[in-house]
């Protein structure tokens, strides 16, 4: 980890493809969010680096940044099969921020083993100057896992 980067981890106890399977739905984006924003989405599940959905957010749920209600277009930059998924997003700010999100899956014990990342080394010095980021805490990646574990866990 570095100054710009969060990483956490969890065990789940469920199959890396399960897990996969729901972090490449659109819906399931929104399912296991804990931030409050994603309100809900539309496309496809994706299937390869490239593939994008549109997320409707809510900035008001972190009451940072007067954004109000916005959509913004998911774009998967990562994609390997049940191991690893990572996406950046465009919207309304221009040009795109370069922020990325991810996850890595590994097979574990007693099922996998979940790294969560949030990664804005890569921003433009023009963003950083406003002092926007990171634009969620650490530990919202830890409570999304743990709403990951409850939706996908029998």
């Amino acid at each position: 980890m570095t100054d710009e980067r969060f990483e956490v981890r969890r065990q789940i106890a469920a199959a890396p493809e399960q897990i996969f399977a729901l972090l490449c739905s659109p819906a399931g984006h929104v399912t296991i969010d804990s931030s409050g924003m994603l309100q809900s989405a539309e496309g496809e599940p994706v299937r390869a680096a490239g593939d994008r959905f549109v997320v409707h957010m809510d900035r008001e749920s972190l009451n940072d940044f007067p954004m109000g209600k916005y959509d913004v277009t998911v774009i998967i930059t990562e994609f390997e099969p049940d191991a690893h998924l990572e996406w950046t997003i465009s919207g309304q700010i221009q040009p795109p921020i370069e922020h990325r999100y991810g996850y890595f899956l590994e097979p574990s014990e007693i099922g996998t083993l979940v790294t969560s990342y949030y990664d804005w080394s890569n921003i433009a010095e023009k963003y950083r100057k406003h002092d926007l980021f990171p634009v969620i805490p650490e530990s919202a990646l830890r409570a999304t896992l743990g709403i990951l574990a409850r939706t996908v866990e029998h």
